[in-house]
């Protein structure tokens, strides 16, 4: 009720502060009429003058005073008709307007709005329970806390994890090192700064998040995120063969329902590929049942860096092998699902190259990406 009273007045308000204007008389400003006015007075008063000094004879003189009263009665109806038709017409349209503006609006808001919803004010939703709040209000709640306390390790600690599993990457960084530098490194808060930081390169291991990685293993040498972001790291770096033996010993230790024992495994595959020369398409085939279930216990950062290796090695595999008219489709492909579309341009560029311009290939390939809507011209 009170919403619809407070409403009410300001409406009424905002219409009255626009109709006043409308209900209020100008002063009639003068125009073209009013000129014409003052010329033909004039006139007249040089008529007389002409007239007693005899230099105009009396009939002349007469017939001139009728022709300028003429034209004085002519627009001076044309100002009373201007006066009496246009400005009432337009005050009434004004009004009208100004009327069916509260008329519409409050139509629509009693059918579309929800005058009655409660009010919802941040600082309520942040003290309220946690189990039912979104993961942005979690967030939102966790940085005013850490505004106001900035050495609460343990904050960090657990929003480091959140930032990196919604996609705030850089932030994640700084979360995790200051929850090393308060709280002490531990395996897990280095193997997570060693993810974030390949993760803000787009999933490319550099030095930081290599060093981050290999001191997550000093302190936890069975770590699976650091191992497997580490043999990543290797076959990024062309060193297959190492690459492959880390995975393998990674795949021998990890337990049956580990979610990363399927990620290692399709990662081997794919490098073992590569080494043996196999005629077989070295793409990025779907995922199986098992590799869905894997992934599904993975963070988002540890997915991307996943398919962003398995799509490196498809890569690499075509440059060594060209001729491979499924290979160049399913990395173009891959590319398009990443949403890189230069370097999916680039890879059809590549791909009708090797092929051949012109031949039966390339000309499916470029059929192929049209079909994911991407042309040649990009």
């Amino acid at each position: 009720m009170f919403f619809w009273f407070a409403a009410a007045l300001l409406t009424l308000a905002a219409s009255m502060a626009v109709l006043m204007p409308l209900t209020r008389r100008e002063p009639r400003q003068s125009g073209a009429g009013d000129h014409d006015l003052e010329v033909y007075k004039d006139q007249l008063a040089e008529l007389d003058r002409d007239a007693a000094r005899g230099l105009i004879q009396p009939s002349e003189a007469g017939e001139a005073r009728a022709e300028i009263g003429r034209r004085i009665l002519k627009v001076a109806g044309a100002q009373a008709s201007g006066d009496v038709t246009a400005r009432p017409a337009a005050r009434l349209v004004g009004v009208v307007a100004v009327l069916a503006v509260p008329l519409v609006s409050w139509s629509l808001y009693s059918y579309l709005g929800s005058p009655d919803l409660p009010s919802q004010p941040l600082q309520a939703r942040m003290e309220a329970d946690p189990a039912k709040s979104p993961v942005e209000e979690l967030v939102a709640r966790a940085e005013a806390h850490l505004v106001a306390n900035p050495d609460d390790g343990k904050g960090w600690d657990v929003l480091a994890p959140i930032y990196l599993r919604v996609g705030r990457f850089q932030d994640a960084v700084t979360a995790y090192g200051n929850a090393i530098r308060l709280e002490g490194a531990t395996a897990n808060r280095e193997a997570g700064l060693g993810e974030a930081i390949a993760a803000t390169g787009g999933g490319t291991m550099n030095v930081e998040a290599r060093g981050a990685f290999e001191r997550a293993l000093k302190l936890e040498p069975g770590n699976p995120k650091a191992r497997f972001f580490l043999a990543a790291g290797l076959a990024q770096d062309g060193r297959m063969e190492e690459a492959s033996a880390g995975w393998r010993a990674m795949i021998a230790d990890l337990p049956t329902g580990s979610p990363w024992r399927a990620a290692a495994e399709q990662a081997l595959a794919e490098t073992t590929k590569r080494l043996s020369g196999s005629g077989e398409p070295a793409g990025t085939p779907g995922p199986s049942q098992d590799d869905m279930e894997a992934a599904a216990g993975m963070s988002d950062a540890d997915r991307a860096t996943m398919i962003e290796t398995m799509v490196a090695n498809l890569d690499e595999k075509l440059r060594q092998n060209p001729k491979d008219p499924e290979g160049w489709r399913r990395l173009v492909r891959s590319y398009m699902v990443l949403d890189r579309r230069a370097e999916a341009a680039a890879a059809l560029e590549r791909g009708v190259t090797a092929l051949g311009a012109g031949s039966t290939d390339a000309a499916a390939l470029l059929e192929f990406a049209a079909g994911l809507g991407l042309a040649r011209t990009e």
